[in-house]
């Protein structure tokens, strides 16, 4: 009689037995999840090894080589269905001896400044660059200076992530593009060497590197580009206010060598009913080489590998095939990415959702998705499933560099947002190392990710129907 009560109110509640079983259902296997990370979690671990015993894994290194070998073997210790290497080309840039500049500030008179190269510039003449510096707050304000108030100088590229920007991504996007592309725009202005402020929140003395390009400037038309530290930037803004005719000298040995192969590492869980529909999860296996890249993308590579792990060991048996895809080359070129999408186009293969784990190993809080509106509204009837573990941020937009290639029809695209107040402070610098990351939000990060694949291959993306899972006020 109780249960014939209870089944009465769910049906005028709106909320059908079988909907109300399957929250209970997912709620405890999500809590499974969840306890199988926190009490047995590799991703630590593994992370330990990929940090401490192998280092910085810039592509065409070593280090990156060691990388593929390392994860490849722990892929087929999970017991996976598969496990492969996708080769794929991917540029080679080595960074060379230390970096050195310094200001001058009076005749006979120098203040040493941090700086460190981007990753794709070339060198400075083997005695160094020395040269009057400009001071602009981006790339739009060259042309109000020209070329008369430009060449034979060194442009300083002096704008700052906005510290207003609750979501700090925003606040790197604002800023980046004179890292990334300031070399080659001042060059056609006749600039002789570029220094970029820093892509960081914080006030240190840590520059921080990443990715620059010439575009299709001639070689000799290239220009050496390095990043200067914040304090060093504020100092030297400061300086040109009072001498606006300092000279700046900087040395560095970087090169640009031949592409060489390398390889996206992938391991699969075959679906058992829907084997033809593929599910990816990953980060990039590639780091910049000041740090060890335990946050950027050390954590994203680990908690993803741990996403199979869990599935395997909680006993789940996927629908779909779910891949980890831990990518070469995200830093420097994007390589890996492509190159998987190229081949999944070329096999025609079906892949239904993406998620990506690069914004850091802190504390969870959501996904960004990108998915039609039938798809994000049945991903927001999950929501109450994280509330326990206090992930509550289900936002339209999102993804990540490296599956962004695969997006395009129905194709669901999802990115774990961790806090990210604190990961500028590490992107791209020497402090990015493993003492920086934290055991207990890492797992937190890989569980929470497993919970959304574990749902959306329970239930697929496709349509609002019964399967759906709808929870009591």
């Amino acid at each position: 009689m109780r249960s014939f009560y209870i089944a009465f109110i769910l049906l005028f509640s709106g909320i059908s037995i079988s909907a109300q079983t399957n929250s209970i259902d997912d709620s405890l296997n999500i809590r499974k999840i969840y306890d199988m990370s926190l009490l047995n979690g590799k991703s630590y671990a593994w992370l330990d090894h990929l940090s401490n015993e192998i280092g910085g894994r810039l592509s065409g290194s070593h280090g990156a080589e060691q990388a593929v070998e390392y994860t490849k073997a722990e892929l087929e210790n999970l017991g996976l269905d598969k496990v492969w290497l996708q080769p794929v080309m991917v540029p080679k840039w080595t960074r060379g001896e230390r970096e050195f500049a310094y200001v001058q500030t009076a005749p006979g008179e120098t203040r040493n400044l941090n700086i460190t190269a981007l990753g794709g510039s070339i060198a400075t003449p083997a005695g160094g660059t020395k040269a009057k510096v400009i001071e602009v707050q981006g790339i739009e304000q060259l042309k109000e200076y020209g070329r008369e108030n430009i060449e034979g100088k060194i442009v300083f590229y002096n704008r700052p992530m906005r510290a207003d920007h609750i979501q700090t991504f925003e606040a790197y996007g604002g800023c980046v593009d004179q890292r990334y592309s300031g070399a080659e725009e001042a060059a056609k202005y006749g600039a002789v060497g570029v220094i970029v402020r820093s892509m960081n929140l914080r006030m240190d003395d840590l520059p921080h590197t990443g990715a620059m390009s010439y575009g299709d400037l001639p070689n000799d038309q290239r220009i050496p580009a390095a990043a200067v530290s914040t304090n060093d930037a504020q100092y030297l803004s400061g300086m040109l206010k009072i001498q606006n005719d300092l000279d700046l000298y900087f040395k560095m040995s970087c090169e640009i060598h031949e592409d060489v192969q390398s390889y996206n590492v992938i391991g699969e869980i075959t679906g058992s009913k829907y084997p033809n529909e593929i599910m990816i999860v990953g980060g990039h296996l590639d780091s910049w080489d000041l740090g060890d890249g335990a946050h950027d993308d050390g954590a994203g590579v680990v908690q993803s590998m741990e996403v199979l792990r869990l599935l395997k060991e909680t006993g789940y048996e996927p629908k779909r095939s779910i891949r980890v895809v831990l990518f070469m080359n995200e830093e420097n070129g994007l390589r890996g990415g492509n190159k998987y999408a190229e081949v999944a186009k070329l096999k025609s293969e079906d892949h239904v959702f993406a998620l990506e784990s690069d914004a850091g190993g802190f504390t969870p809080r959501g996904f960004g998705i990108t998915a039609n509106d039938t798809q994000f509204k049945k991903i927001l009837s999950w929501k109450r499933l994280f509330k326990p573990y206090l992930i509550h941020y289900f936002e339209r937009g999102g993804g990540g560099a490296d599956i962004n290639p695969l997006k395009g029809g129905d194709m669901v695209l999802a990115g774990l947002r961790p806090d990210s107040q604190r990961y500028f402070d590490y992107h791209h610098a020497a402090n990015d190392t493993f003492d920086k990351v934290n055991k207990r939000e890492l797992e937190l990060g890989a569980a929470t990710m497993t919970s959304l694949i574990y749902l959306v291959d329970k239930y697929g993306l496709d349509n609002i129907n019964n399967e759906t899972v709808e929870m009591p006020d």
